[in-house]
């Protein structure tokens, strides 16, 4: 008798491996490889992407190809979430799960845990809007105000989805951000930047002359080959933005290239410095 119930469960179950156990392995197969497909497909676009700036970096990007960039990142995402959902659920049926007779407790289990998918969907919804809108898209640089921070995050855009924003700081450091906790974005990359220099003079110097004098730094710069490609113009001096009892701050500003305006308030500092040396006047922007 004890023979009898191997061989028939033993038989049921060869059935069961030949029927169903060998299309759960196919489905999991398929979505692996459907996996490396759509993953292959988004390295593609996104390498044909930065293929268009290969005499620059990833900062210095048109705002449709950063669009298209994040956009690529976020559909695979979605996609990938859609057929891991599916193929969850053909498993289960085949594993003998009854999905209809799941409908009751599912209904039950999903208002109980609808309080706590708040912050998900709130995550989504915001990822969402922040896509379509072109908030910023991938190499953007960004300042992020985050709900319950004091301190924003700062950093190059490294990747998005529809959860969440990752950063990399200056100091190397990647920085994960829920869309949901985003309060304020500030787009440091966006078409445009501008260096703002303040430059700190005593408060006896001559202004004309120290306007002069920045005029012409600003002219040199914009004739310089190596700067004169990061800049969109030639820098201007705004003059007088501030004046205490000892000292007055003349500020010059320069329009850059997305990202660029860093490394242009540096050189600028540089030949501001060394202009105002020869002068004779202290300066300590």
């Amino acid at each position: 008798m004890t023979m009898i119930l191997a061989e028939s469960t033993g038989a049921q179950f060869t059935d069961w491996a030949r029927g169903s156990g060998l299309e759960i392995v196919l489905l999991i197969i398929g979505m692996m490889l459907f996996s490396r497909f759509a993953t292959f497909v988004r390295d593609r676009i996104t390498r044909k992407i930065d293929a268009s700036f290969t005499s620059s970096d990833s900062l210095v990007r048109s705002e449709a190809a950063k669009h298209r960039h994040a956009l690529a990142q976020v559909v695979t995402w979605v996609i990938l979430s859609l057929v891991y959902f599916l193929v969850a659920l053909e498993v289960l049926k085949r594993l003998g799960f009854q999905l209809s007779g799941l409908v009751a407790p599912a209904a039950v289990l999903g208002a109980a845990l609808g309080f706590g998918a708040q912050r998900i969907v709130q995550d989504l919804l915001a990822g969402f809007f922040l896509i379509t809108e072109r908030q910023y898209g991938f190499g953007d640089v960004v300042s992020i105000a985050i709900t319950g921070q004091s301190v924003p995050a700062e950093g190059t855009v490294e990747d998005v989805t529809l959860r969440i924003t990752t950063l990399r700081s200056a100091d190397g450091e990647v920085i994960h951000v829920a869309n949901g906790g985003i309060v304020k974005v500030t787009n440091l990359s966006k078409d445009w930047a501008r260096a703002a220099i303040d430059v700190p003079v005593p408060v006896t110097a001559d202004i004309n002359k120290v306007n002069e004098i920045l005029r012409d730094v600003g002219a040199k710069a914009f004739a310089d080959r190596k700067l004169k490609a990061l800049l969109l113009d030639e820098p201007t001096v705004m003059g007088l933005e501030d004046l205490t009892m000892d000292q007055m701050n003349i500020r010059m500003v320069a329009r850059t290239l997305p990202g660029k305006q860093f490394e242009v308030g540096r050189e600028l500092r540089v030949r501001v410095a060394a202009a105002l040396r020869l002068e004779g006047m202290s300066e300590t922007a």
